[in-house]
């Protein structure tokens, strides 16, 4: 991985996710794991296999997508940690010398990086999702990428002509005429559309009263800080910190966190970037938290229920975010509120966390405190909370099956789940007039946020921040842009 590093340029976004993997495989969840196998005698191959295969199974039982992806970046370290061992190396993407489009069980990032990237147009891998880094890497590149293909890359071996859609994920073997002059066509109107787009990047589209409607990205770690930038994210609406608990063995220390949160802030100063506190329940097991056994984890000891109670994990981290408040634009919010009760608490131990740092003579910013409105609770004590929160942001993804009574994980009920419900956009506006009527910033960080057919709808709610994933953020501009008549950018 380093020598990825030493003999290559590549781009700030691939360089920084080659560091992450590197420290991960240095992490001593999975170093001092593996040398205690092998001091039992066992053989370092098996060794960290079995341990590498560990670690990605607790991320793959995760029922998150953002997290459940970094599975598949475990198994990848091991299996470049392996091939170091016999004195080997995977097979090189930077071999590729014509037009072509790459089949693969996985694809380490590392190699993604070294490749001839003009040369690829299309990437088909076994594994990996939409949130993985290959996944992350393609999009930054313009490469189409078909991921979590599974089994069927079998059938794929033995075509001979291949198109996919990596927008809709669908995979085309040996065309016929029709199929592949329709897929020609839509080749041609994506570029065309893709050029266009481009002209929005650095738009900051308005309401017709001036007010500024911030279009951000969701992340979950510095990784995707230049991908986000690159696609002109007004700042980031939702800053997951659940990976940066989960990769290690202990929990980060302060030091560890401030430098994170500090980083992000300085690189979209004077954006804001809305970090969302620790979001981790029983679904998400991490070391350092003892999670009790629950029938329904997502009803359970989660978000800032488990924060409150465990001021040991909790302080640390608002600790660091002020600390980080004093390098750029930090705002604050806090995952299923579902009480007054809960945010005062917080605002607490905010104030305790100040006076401590006023004492050790540390430097410290303030932050803006915001809650996520994805309980039902939450929306229908919405007008109490806008008093005490400075800021919304309506978490969809969550309030849609808490609304529906529909495990979004459950593929029975998935026709449920759906974000445009009359019942869920009820909900979306109810809370939006509270916000509104209370003079305090109402967002969305759901998925819905990027939905071109939605996005007029929360506009006229009174909506002024969409935070979606980096992708979306060019096409929503246009689509905010269009619904206030605002001129297209030349």
């Amino acid at each position: 991985m380093q020598e990825a590093l030493d003999h290559t340029e590549p781009s700030s976004t691939d360089h920084s996710i080659i560091s992450a993997l590197r420290e991960i495989a240095a992490d001593p969840a999975i170093t001092d794991s593996v040398i205690a196998e092998i001091e039992k005698r066992r053989d370092a191959l098996d060794a960290v296999l079995d341990v590498t295969e560990a670690t990605a199974l607790s991320f793959s039982r995760v029922p998150d997508v953002y997290l459940n992806a970094r599975a598949d970046d475990v198994r990848a370290i091991g299996r470049q940690i392996c091939f170091a061992l016999v004195g080997e190396s995977d097979v090189g993407l930077d071999q590729i010398s014509a037009p072509s489009i790459v089949l693969a069980e996985d694809i380490g990032a590392w190699d993604l990086a070294r490749a001839p990237l003009k040369l690829i147009a299309g990437i088909l891998c076994a594994r990996g999702g939409a949130t993985s880094h290959i996944a992350i890497m393609a999009r930054a590149h313009g490469v189409p990428a078909v991921l979590g293909l599974g089994a069927s890359t079998a059938e794929v071996r033995t075509a001979r002509d291949v198109a996919i859609d990596g927008g809709s994920g669908a995979v085309y073997l040996d065309p016929g005429i029709e199929t592949r002059q329709h897929i020609e066509a839509r080749i041609r109107a994506a570029s065309a559309e893709e050029q266009a787009l481009k002209a929005f990047k650095d738009s900051r589209p308005r309401r017709d009263d001036g007010t500024l409607v911030e279009i951000a990205a969701n992340i979950g770690s510095i990784e995707e800080i230049e991908a986000a930038k690159e696609a002109g994210a007004m700042g980031v609406g939702l800053f997951r910190t659940e990976l940066l608990f989960m990769k290690h063995a202990t929990l980060p220390s302060e030091d560890a966190q401030f430098a994170i949160y500090a980083e992000a802030a300085k690189a979209f100063a004077p954006d804001p970037v809305i970090i969302r506190t620790l979001d981790i329940g029983g679904d998400k097991a991490i070391s350092g938290i003892a999670f009790p056994e629950e029938e329904n984890p997502f009803l359970g000891w989660r978000g800032v229920r488990m924060c409150l109670d465990r001021l040991d994990v909790f302080k640390p981290q608002l600790r660091a975010l002020l600390r980080a408040a004093a390098h750029g634009n930090i705002k604050v919010m806090l995952p299923m509120v579902s009480t007054v009760d809960e945010v005062l608490r917080v605002r607490a131990i905010i104030e305790n966390c100040k006076s401590e740092l006023r004492g050790e003579e540390r430097a410290f910013g303030t932050f803006a405190l915001g809650i996520m409105i994805e309980t039902p609770a939450a929306v229908l004590i919405a007008s109490e909370l806008a008093k005490v929160a400075d800021f919304f942001s309506i978490g969809t993804n969550d309030l849609t099956q808490y609304v529906m009574a529909a495990d979004r994980m459950n593929p029975n009920v998935s026709t449920l789940n759906d974000v445009a419900n009359p019942a869920v956009l009820a909900a979306i506006e109810m809370s939006a007039r509270a916000g509104v009527a209370a003079g305090i910033q109402v967002g969305m960080c759901g998925e819905a946020a990027a939905r071109p057919d939605l996005i007029p709808k929360f506009l006229d709610m009174g909506l002024t921040e969409l935070s979606m994933s980096p992708a979306s953020i060019p096409r929503a501009k246009r689509c905010v842009m269009s619904h206030y008549q605002q001129d297209r950018p030349r």
